[in-house]
């Protein structure tokens, strides 16, 4: 039986002012980068760039330098982190379709190895702090069919309710970028990840945290405005794919 507006908990924030032309124009830019011809055969070749591409930014936001992102000679703990999270992108998305707290859990590891203690990643790593397990339960409800909303919605509530959150309170900047991409990929928004939005909101960063910092007061226009900027970005990140794609077909 079909969802209905009625119970469905997101579905308020669909009809929100802005947010169904912004979901609309975030759909058309990702459908755009998946329909290159570059992108119909050598997708991985593209994909794998975007990948690195967004470790990087998404690195940065959180206060790593600005540099290339390659799986080896890494030094910054926090790029390492968010690198090691790309490079097993694939496995991720896996588990984040059957069982998405497993896998948030490993995103965690994954990008905060190097920031934890080595005598604390047993009771540290992939666990989250205390008080927030119960509202992670929430967002794997929604991630498991609680919600009917299209995929851009779905992506910036993720993203904005972990930003917001902090589960884990290390990397927490890192595994929300990280769990919106893999949302977008398992929703059919971005499904081979090749857009980068992480570049968008590296390009505004203090348009990003106010923007965050609205969704986190819960007020409708807050919401909104969180909803309306991530699909933004991720028309920018578009173009940023379609780039990756025109320098692998030169």
């Amino acid at each position: 039986m079909a969802r209905t507006s009625t119970d469905d908990p997101l579905a308020p924030l669909a009809e929100l002012p802005g947010v169904p032309e912004a979901v609309a124009r975030a759909r058309d830019a990702a459908t755009e980068v998946h329909n290159q011809p570059v992108n119909r055969r050598g997708w991985p070749a593209t994909a794998a760039e975007a990948a690195l591409r967004a470790a990087r930014s998404s690195a940065a936001l959180d206060g790593a330098p600005l540099e290339p992102a390659t799986a080896e000679h890494v030094s910054d703990p926090v790029l390492a982190g968010a690198v090691r999270v790309a490079d097993e992108r694939a496995k991720l998305l896996e588990v984040w379709r059957r069982a998405p707290l497993q896998a948030l859990a490993r995103v965690h590891v994954l990008a905060a190895t190097d920031l934890v203690p080595a005598a604390s990643h047993e009771t540290e790593l992939g666990r989250p702090r205390p008080g927030a397990s119960s509202r992670l339960s929430l967002l794997a409800d929604l991630l498991g069919g609680a919600t009917g909303v299209a995929a851009p919605v779905l992506v910036a509530v993720v993203h904005g309710e972990l930003l917001a959150l902090r589960p884990f309170g290390t990397a927490d900047g890192v595994v929300a970028r990280a769990a919106a991409r893999l949302t977008a990929m398992s929703t059919g928004l971005d499904p081979r990840g090749l857009s980068v939005p992480e570049v968008g909101f590296l390009r505004r960063p203090a348009e990003y945290r106010d923007a965050a910092a609205a969704f986190a007061s819960g007020t409708p226009d807050g919401i909104a405005r969180w909803i309306v900027h991530t699909c933004a970005e991720w028309e920018a990140g578009g173009r940023e794919g379609l780039s990756i794609a025109a320098a692998q077909s030169g």
